[in-house]
């Protein structure tokens, strides 16, 4: 095993659900994927592909029914009110990304492309950090208010703190994404020469766990052929596995 896999064992088995979170939704899982080996690259034929089927695949579904109404975006939407956010200002990651496929997914690099793709596909929030900036293993909580969040505003790094409750992921150094699954940190955003990722998909009552792993195999696969030596390594956290 090569010292990054180790690493990323060690990242794993570290990642933790903090017991107030499992308090606010019993039924969150997270499944975390680490991907490791990866050759950088602009997008091209194969991630333009997957993301004109998601593109497709959003259409189809928001012809019959709004966006708000599809089962995991309305579980994800009561999960925010749970917590004190206003889902209609503050977005899901989820439901941000199906709006903006009805004009069209931003395209932006291989990687990216991939996982946002997967994210409309299989209708699950998905996050992707730069495990180069990352600092020790990942925890969902809720926050204090005290903690660090860098952002930009106005073309400008800024740091803000979430709002006290607030479900927010991190790491050692600080709040990685805030509401839960709403905006990523400047500091471990996945960038053009990104090598190392964790994922997190963010699953509730309505996705199965079938369907939660059918999600990480599909990128786990898609991420898979961006290089001759990738490696990916996962493992799931349920309400028996709370902190």
């Amino acid at each position: 095993m090569s010292p990054h896999s180790h690493g990323a064992q060690q990242l794993l088995a570290g990642g933790r659900v903090d017991a107030a979170v499992f308090d606010l939704r019993p039924d969150y899982r997270a499944m975390l994927l680490t991907v490791d080996g990866i050759v950088p690259g602009p997008s091209d034929e194969a991630s333009e592909a997957l993301l004109q089927d998601a593109e497709a695949a959003a259409g189809e579904w928001l012809r019959s029914s709004p966006v708000e109404v599809l089962p995991h975006v309305a579980a994800w939407r009561e999960a925010y009110r749970a917590f004190g956010a206003k889902p209609q200002r503050t977005r899901n990651s989820l439901e941000a990304l199906l709006r903006r496929a009805e004009t069209g997914l931003p395209r932006v690099n291989q990687l990216t492309d991939l996982y946002n793709a997967v994210s409309v596909l299989h209708q699950i929030p998905v996050g992707g950090e730069d495990l180069d900036r990352y600092a020790g293993p990942p925890r969902l909580m809720r926050a204090t208010g005290e903690e660090s969040f860098d952002t930009v505003a106005g073309a400008e790094t800024v740091v803000e703190h979430p709002a006290p409750g607030e479900v927010v992921w991190c790491d050692d150094v600080g709040v990685t994404c805030r509401r839960w699954n709403w905006r990523q940190a400047r500091r471990t955003q996945l960038r053009d020469d990104t090598t190392s990722v964790l994922f997190i998909l963010d699953a509730l009552g309505p996705m199965t766990d079938e369907a939660l792993h059918a999600a990480a195999d599909d990128l786990a696969a898609h991420v898979s052929r961006l290089g001759p030596a990738v490696r990916v390594a996962r493992r799931m956290i349920t309400d028996g596995q709370r902190a």
